[in-house]
């Protein structure tokens, strides 16, 4: 039997306290999404493999993590030496492409646009790092159904509220196309068939610079007049107008900025905080994107806290007909690490009260008072379900939290009343049961 008590690699324990901070955020998520509209929705931790494999592009499909097939299928695997075949289920990967697969099995029950959000565990078989993990949450906002630039600044707009609603400053949300990205490579001389391996590498500019991004792409055979070209212009004072010229000297490039720019008009006066800019080395990494993308980056952290774009032919994949849609998720597990460097309020929720048990014959009465105080006074308490002398019980509930201990002994139950000892200010009082929850409510 194994003595390693420690959660496997990627993944982890969650305390009290941070329990706390987690459904904090995640409560102001999900009202700031309702707000706007959305509706929450959730689907199995867990696909059929074949509804994942070839949506994330090879490297995504290298980090799902397989389910083993199970029974006589698994042993026919085996014997056939069909690796692939040993898994026919897999974790699911990300939220996106489950809706678009139950969006395409549900699309004539849906109202038409259709606006969701999720909140839920993701696996990527990953090797982690400084805030990625594993096992993570997602958030995702997404509006299926709509082919109209509209959906996409509704969209940003509900992630940029709700960075916001989170008590984030610092955050700049950065603003593409994928069709200005199609443009920016034609401008250049790029062979279409060098267009995916080429904007992987641009898209790491702020992480390598000029003179990596310029090696990367001569390593992945770009020739080197199209490589200097670039390397020049990505060297200029003003980036984003130097290739903003360039980009506009394509047809597909121009639609492209006319995305960009539509989107922006309808963002910038709507922001609830932060700010929006087009950043034309902007890729993002998943090849189902076909429209406007984005991410959010944070002066403090030096990584993306938020992403998405739009992804029109995604749930065409799982249906006959080709299903609009934008999305994007939050990196909540980011987006925690920040907050808690913002001392956002950190600490679980302590209880208001303590009901101490003076002996097994008050066991009845205690557990009486305390349900008497949660569901009549709305008040957190929290009842002493062990043994133990009072000074114990005090003890607990000092390290809990709790601002006042209940006591009620033989005295205090034959007179119909409670002793209560305020932990804050150390006073002890001794009120009727009637009045107790008027008490605690006029010192809290």
């Amino acid at each position: 039997m194994s003595s390693n008590t420690n959660p496997p690699s990627g993944t982890r324990d969650f305390l009290p306290d941070e329990v706390a901070r987690r459904y904090r955020a995640l409560t102001i998520i999900r009202e700031v999404f309702e707000a706007y509209g959305f509706a929450g929705m959730d689907t199995p931790a867990f696909e059929r493999i074949e509804t994942l494999m070839g949506k994330y592009g090879d490297e995504g499909d290298q980090l799902i993590f397989r389910i083993q097939a199970r029974g006589e299928k698994f042993e026919q695997a085996l014997a056939e030496q069909d690796a692939a075949a040993t898994a026919d289920h897999a974790l699911r990967y990300d939220l996106t492409v489950p809706l678009a697969r139950y969006v395409a099995a549900h699309q004539h029950e849906l109202p038409t646009p259709f606006k969701r959000f999720a909140i839920a565990p993701v696996w990527r078989a990953d090797r982690p790092g400084k805030g990625r993990f594993r096992e993570f949450l997602q958030c995702d906002v997404d509006i299926v159904g709509s082919d109209s630039l509209m959906a996409d600044a509704e969209m940003l707009l509900a992630v940029n509220e709700v960075l916001d609603a989170l008590g984030l400053d610092g955050f700049t949300m950065r603003l593409n196309s994928r069709k200005a990205l199609r443009g920016l490579v034609e401008a250049y001389g790029i062979p279409v068939e060098q267009e995916s391996t080429a904007l992987v590498a641009i898209d790491k500019l702020d992480k390598i610079g000029v003179e990596g991004v310029a090696k990367e792409l001569r390593g992945r055979g770009v020739a080197d007049d199209a490589v200097e070209a670039l390397a020049t212009d990505l060297a200029s004072s003003d980036v984003a107008a130097t290739l903003r010229e360039r980009i506009g000297g394509s047809a597909l490039g121009t639609e492209g900025l006319a995305e960009v720019d539509t989107v922006l008009e309808l963002t910038t006066p709507n922001l609830a905080g932060g700010a929006i800019a087009f950043d034309p080395v902007l890729a993002r990494g998943l090849s189902y994107y076909t429209g406007p993308v984005f991410e959010v980056a944070h002066d403090g952290l030096g990584a993306s806290i938020a992403g998405g774009g739009r992804y029109d032919g995604l749930v065409g994949m799982f249906s006959k007909n080709d299903i609009p849609a934008t999305g994007g998720s939050l990196g909540i597990e980011r987006i925690l690490l920040l907050l808690e460097a913002q001392d956002a309020e950190a600490s679980a929720a302590a209880p208001t009260a303590l009901v101490t048990v003076m002996g097994d014959e008050h066991r009845g009465d205690a557990m009486r008072i305390a349900t008497h105080l949660r569901r009549q006074g709305a008040i957190h308490t929290d009842l002493y379900v062990s043994d133990g002398k009072l000074g114990k019980q005090f003890k607990y509930g000092d390290r809990r939290g709790v601002r006042f201990v209940i006591i009620r002994g033989d005295d205090e139950a034959a007179a119909g009343s409670v002793a209560v000892k305020d932990l804050v200010s150390g006073d002890q009082v001794t009120v009727t049961e009637a009045d107790l929850i008027a008490h605690i409510r006029s010192r809290v």
